[in-house]
């Protein structure tokens, strides 16, 4: 069916081209007109911390959800001097366009000043929330504090408000990831009329990806990291799915195949492992519902649906566009020779890439043992890896300079409160039991309220924590709180809330989540190795290798972002615990990648293996021809990932930098020195598959069949 499918979109290849433009102006068109905003808050249905803030809004007006932000003064002497000063900023906040209202820190009814009188802070509360804030009414409110100060008076400003929201695409180093991305495919070509071409299909995949998911915001909630990893995913595989095909459409030209005939036998045989390798990422990644969080299913489900975007470009524009560019796909020296039917030879049996395979296959126990112990001690800080919600300010900012003075005279505790809702008819009365409980135990360092609604039925206690959001005190005080409030009778029913406890509930949530999507996509990984290598040994060799790459992976990223190693390299100074969507991510997204270089190395070697060479030849020959293209590819994605790590925000670093070190490891460590060694090793006991399991279909993932049925053919032409 590709094989046909290669050779119409060929035969009718401006047709095809023209009909991909116009669905790339499509999507354009309806990205500018049809899309809204992204959104940067996280929650999950039915926890406690989630129906607290639905119940709020319900009981207290839908601007009681509003995003804040935290206005902070701090003076030289005694805060009470500056009242004047401070009633005058006030005042100007709660007329900023899009405020709600601005609390007076020194009203004598509710004063909000530090124990030690020299710093008090005003809460901007906005009617909507911060992904609703617009860029005019941001500026709004930073340009006024930025004018407030004077006179000795500090001011500065925090909160989900005062922050940008992130998310964009485009910028210097993401440019640059793609320059080199150009470079690797002219310098692997040898022909920059091929590298321009795969990259052009491969943008335009993601084209189109990434403006059906930007029309998409127009209609449903996304998360603003949503647009940039699909992106980021979509343009790596893209152009790597492109070279398989180009590479394949290439040695056939060199076997002497006419233009419409390598086209469409490479759809049929490489673009059979691309359609495999498609299905498997896209599998990983809708598999992310298994988490049950809404939002990471919808960030899962729109990366997938740009792989599936690029699969259908790889198969109808690739050999479309390789139709319209024929020889030229091929260095310029050799086109004559292929013209007067001349055919250059497949492979090579000299070169690095074969010498690397005999000093690998040679020294087959040192090789695994040298792999293995590397990305093990790689591995190593992975178990003191941390997840949060909460992000830290960038240094030298306001919100950084707002946050240390809170932290230095209300407490660290002051930037993350947590809330009590006490929701019933006796509400008042339940929530003052609530706040004296609150107040007897351990990292409370203060509870006030409680503050009724105008019916009477709801109740709020605002509990300041002594630790940090972030620490592990303040989420052991989350857990003990509600123990606490479990405990205490009445009719109104208790709810502990807040983003501290969002946040805790979340990373809670995906922590649990997390082994049971491993083992998910772990099984999955066995099951279709299997099923392609009709082999036992090799499926648990490369699954064993994907849980190497992921343990390096996240052993680095906490080295880096958490412990704050060579922080230089990825342009930050910013550390702490990680963002609690990135682990989930990354192994789904790894996963997919992963198989993609075990299916494409190691089903060159079991063809050979299958054709009479010998165990340890038929890993080299396998290596040799497929291990230039997966170095290639893997300098690749490297280098588009890497990309986004410069320049990216907070949310995105991480993430960039775990898929850049992974694809490394993965291709260069695991699949290019474990697996041969260990297959090595194995010898004819890696293809042995046991009686019980020889029922299981084959599946012929690089198109064998294919090519034994066009094996007589030789069309030397040059169109």
């Amino acid at each position: 069916m590709l094989y046909r499918l290669g050779a119409l979109a060929c035969r009718f290849r401006v047709l095809v081209a023209v009909a991909w433009v116009l669905v790339l102006a499509g999507a354009g068109v309806g990205a500018a007109t049809l899309s809204g905003s992204t959104v940067n808050t996280f929650s999950i249905p039915g926890q406690e911390s989630t129906t607290a803030l639905e119940k709020i809004g319900q009981r207290f007006g839908s601007g009681a959800n509003g995003a804040t932000a935290q206005v902070v003064f701090e003076a030289p002497g005694a805060i009470t001097d500056a009242a004047p000063q401070i009633a005058a900023i006030v005042e100007q906040l709660s007329g900023l366009p899009g405020v709600v209202s601005a609390t007076d820190p020194l009203d004598p009814a509710s004063p909000v000043v530090s124990a030690d009188e020299r710093a008090a802070t005003s809460t901007v509360t906005y009617a909507v929330q911060a992904s609703e804030i617009t860029a005019d009414q941001r500026t709004a409110l930073l340009d006024a504090v930025a004018g407030a100060a004077g006179s000795g008076l500090t001011v500065e400003v925090t909160g989900e408000a005062a922050q940008e929201q992130g998310g964009d695409i485009g910028g210097p180093a993401e440019a640059g990831g793609v320059v080199v991305a150009l470079i690797v495919l002219a310098v692997t070509y040898s022909s920059l009329v091929a590298a321009g071409m795969n990259l052009l299909t491969a943008l335009v995949g993601v084209g189109i990806g990434a403006l059906g998911i930007t029309t998409l915001t127009g209609f449903v909630d996304l998360q603003a990291t949503t647009p940039v990893l699909a992106v980021m995913l979509g343009l790596a595989v893209g152009i790597d799915y492109a070279l398989f095909i180009v590479t394949r459409f290439r040695q056939e030209l060199l076997a002497g195949r006419a233009v419409p005939a390598a086209a469409a036998l490479a759809v049929g045989t490489a673009g059979s492992a691309v359609v495999t390798a498609g299905i498997t990422v896209v599998i990983a990644l809708t598999g992310l519902a298994v988490a049950g969080v809404p939002f990471l299913t919808e960030m899962g489900l729109a990366a997938a649906a740009t792989i599936v975007v690029s699969v259908l470009v790889a198969v109808t524009l690739v050999p479309a566009v390789l139709g319209l560019i024929g020889l030229r796909a091929l260095p310029r020296k050799v086109r004559p020779a292929v013209r007067d039917g001349n055919p250059a030879p497949l492979h090579h049996s000299r070169g690095f890439v074969a010498g690397w395979a005999r000093v690998v296959t040679g020294r087959a126990a040192l090789s695994l043992l040298a792999a293995v112990v590397a990305l093990g001690v790689i591995a190593i800080p992975v178990v003191s890896m941390r997840t949060t919600l909460n992000q830290e300010p960038v240094p030298g900012t306001t919100q950084e300079r707002a946050t240390a003075i809170l932290a230095a005279r209300f407490g660290a505790g002051f930037t993350g409160p947590l809330v009590i809702l006490a929701d019933g008819p006796d509400a008042g009365t339940v929530a003052a039991t609530a706040l004296e409980k609150a107040r007897t135990l351990d990292d409370v360092a203060l509870a006030t309220g409680p503050s009724l609604n105008s019916d009477a039925d709801a109740a709020l206690v605002t509990v300041i924590p002594k630790s940090g959001p972030d620490s592990t005190e303040t989420e052991a005080l989350v857990h003990t709180l509600r123990d606490a409030m479990a405990e205490v009778g009445g009719e109104a029913r208790l709810y502990v809330t807040g983003a501290t406890a969002v946040s805790v509930d979340v990373s809670q949530k995906l922590n649990q989540a997390l082994p049971q999507y491993l083992l998910l996509v772990v099984g999955l990984a066995l099951v279709l190795l299997i099923l392609v290598f009709r082999s036992l040994l090799v499926p648990v060799a490369g699954v064993l290798g994907f849980l190497l790459t992921v343990g390096a992976s996240f052993g680095a990223t906490v080295a880096v972002f958490e412990w704050g190693w060579l922080t230089f390299l990825v342009n930050t100074d910013v550390t702490g615990p990680l963002l609690s969507l990135m682990p989930i991510i990354v192994v789904g997204i790894l996963f997919g990648l992963a198989m993609d270089y075990q299916v494409f190395l190691v089903s060159r070697m079991h063809e050979a293996h299958a054709h009479g060479a010998a165990p340890r030849e038929a890993v080299v020959t396998g290596f040799r021809q497929a291990g230039p293209v997966v170095v290639a590819a893997a300098t690749i994605m490297f280098a588009v990932f890497a990309g986004f790590i410069p320049e990216g925000d907070r949310t995105i670093k991480p993430i960039a930098f775990a898929l850049a070190l992974g694809i490394l490891f993965d291709a260069i460590v695991v699949r290019m020195i474990a697996m041969p060694a260990a297959l090595t090793l194995l010898g004819p006991s890696a293809w042995w598959l046991p009686s019980w399991l020889r029922w299981l279909p084959e599946l012929d993932v690089e198109g064998a069949a294919l090519e034994r049925d066009h094996s007589g053919e030789r069309e030397f032409a040059p169109s």
